[in-house]
C-alpha cells in the first residue's frame, strides 16, 4: 500500500480490551472509552463485542457513542451552551457540570426532561444523573499541558467552594491522571477523601476520570483492582467508574512513511518523510516525546548514521530527532512510527494541505481493510 498510512491492529486491540474488561469485572467497577484518545468508529465493532461504552465531552462525541456504540454517553463539557444543553440531555446517561453555577443554570431543563421520562417510561425519555467535576488539586502529572490540577485550573469546583452540595447532584467526577499508574491514583483518592469525603455517602456514583494506562507494560493492575475494590468497600452506595482513553488503544496502531528527501545543515542529516510531526503526531512536538521507529536502533548511536526526521510542511519546527540506524537511509525507504493511534489520529490537522495518511486496519487473522483515503475534497470541505 502506497504511503503514508495508519495501521490499526485488531489482535491488538482486543489484547488491550481483555485487560480491561479483566479489570472491570475484578474490581467491580465500570470502565467506559473516551473518544478524546481514539475516535475510529470503523473499529468500535470490536469495541461492541465486549460491551464497551462512552463518555462524551462534545455533541459530536456524544452523537458518535449513541449512533456507533448504541449507549447513551457519560458527558463532560467545561462550559456547557443553551444551545447544546438540549442535546446534550437527549443523548447522555449522566451529564458532569464543571461549576455549580453551570449546574443551577440548567437544572431546570434537566428536572424537567426526568420528570417526564418517569410518567412516559419509554425508549424516547430517560433520566439524566447529574454530577459535579470536583478538583482535588493534587498534581500528579509533570507536563503541565496535561496537568488538569495545576493552579488556577480551570476544570472544577475546590473543595472550599462546596459549603452545601446542591440538590439533585448525584455524582462526583475528578480527572487528575494523565498515562498515570495506579499508585498516582492512590494519591488523588486520598486527596478526594480528605477533601470530598464528607459528601461521598450522599452520592450514586463517582467517575475517576482517565489517564489509567493500565494496558501499559509494568502497570500493576493487582494494585489497581485492591484500590478500587477497597474503596467500594468504604463507599459501597457508589457506582465507580473509570474513563480512561490511552489504555484502549495503547500501542495498537502505527504510522507507516517514507523518506523522501536527505537534506544536510551544520552536519545535521534530515531525512524528510511524506507525513508531518505538526499534522498527524502533533504530540510529538506538544508533549513532547520521541516515538520508536520500528527500523531504528535501539538508542541512539552517533558511530552509526543518524538522522532527524524532518516533516513534509512549511512549519520550521516540524521535526524531531535523533535516530541511529544501521545502514544510510535511501530515498523511497519506508519508516514504521510505532503506537500512533491514541491520541494521534483524533487530532490531526490538514494544515498545509499536505495529503492526509490513509487509515488502515488489520484484521486478526492478517487481512487488511482500507477504512478510509483522504482527498483534496476533504481538504476543501474544511475551509469555506
Amino acid at each position: 500500500m502506497e504511503t503514508p498510512f495508519y495501521i490499526v491492529y485488531e489482535n491488538k486491540l482486543r489484547r488491550n480490551l481483555d485487560v480491561i474488561t479483566d479489570v472491570a469485572r475484578r474490581a467491580g467497577v465500570n470502565i467506559i472509552m473516551a473518544f478524546k484518545a481514539n475516535a475510529l468508529w470503523r473499529t468500535f465493532g470490536v469495541m461492541r463485542e465486549y460491551g464497551i461504552r462512552s463518555t462524551a465531552s462534545s455533541v459530536n462525541e456524544m452523537l458518535l457513542a449513541n449512533e456507533e456504540l448504541g449507549c447513551l454517553a457519560h458527558t463532560y463539557c467545561p462550559a456547557y451552551t443553551r444551545s447544546s444543553i438540549e442535546a446534550f440531555i437527549a443523548g447522555s446517561s449522566h451529564i458532569t457540570f464543571n461549576s455549580v453555577d453551570q449546574y443551577l443554570r440548567f437544572k431546570s431543563q434537566i428536572d424537567a426532561n426526568n420528570i417526564l421520562s418517569e410518567k412516559r417510561n419509554n425508549e424516547k425519555w430517560h433520566r439524566v444523573s447529574c454530577g459535579l467535576r470536583i478538583n482535588p488539586m493534587c498534581s500528579v502529572v509533570e507536563t503541565d499541558i496535561y496537568n488538569p490540577c495545576g493552579a488556577g485550573s480551570r476544570f472544577g469546583v475546590t473543595a472550599d467552594k462546596i459549603h452545601e452540595l446542591p440538590e439533585g447532584i448525584e455524582g462526583f467526577h475528578f480527572h487528575a491522571l494523565c498515562e498515570s499508574d495506579s499508585h498516582d491514583l492512590e494519591k488523588v483518592l486520598d486527596a478526594v477523601e480528605r477533601q470530598f469525603g464528607q459528601w461521598l455517602p450522599r452520592l450514586k456514583w463517582i467517575n475517576m476520570g482517565g489517564g489509567h494506562l493500565m494496558t501499559r507494560k509494568g502497570y500493576d493492575c493487582v494494585h489497581l483492582v485492591t484500590l478500587l475494590r477497597t474503596f467500594k468497600e468504604r463507599y459501597p452506595n457508589l457506582e465507580v467508574i473509570l474513563e480512561p482513553g490511552s489504555a484502549f488503544c495503547w500501542q495498537t496502531g502505527d504510522l507507516v512513511a517514507s523518506v523522501v528527501d536527505i537534506v544536510e545543515n551544520s552536519d545535521i542529516k534530515t531525512a524528510i518523510v511524506d507525513v508531518s510531526f505538526a499534522c498527524h503526531m502533533p504530540d510529538c512536538l506538544e508533549m513532547p516525546y520521541k516515538p520508536a521507529i520500528a527500523e531504528a536502533l535501539p538508542d541512539v548511536d552517533y558511530s552509526k548514521p543518524t538522522y532527524r526526521l524532518g516533516g513534509n510542511s512549511c512549519l520550521s519546527g516540524d521535526f524531531v530527532g535523533d535516530w541511529s540506524f544501521d545502514h544510510k537511509l535511501q530515498r523511497g525507504e519506508r519508516l514504521t512510527l510505532l503506537d500512533m493511534n491514541h491520541y494521534t489520529t483524533v487530532k490531526t490537522t490538514m494544515f498545509n494541505g499536505i495529503d492526509h495518511p490513509a487509515i488502515v486496519f488489520q484484521h486478526s487473522d492478517g487481512t487488511l481493510e482500507l477504512l478510509r483515503r483522504f482527498t483534496y475534497d476533504d481538504y476543501k470541505s474544511r475551509m469555506s
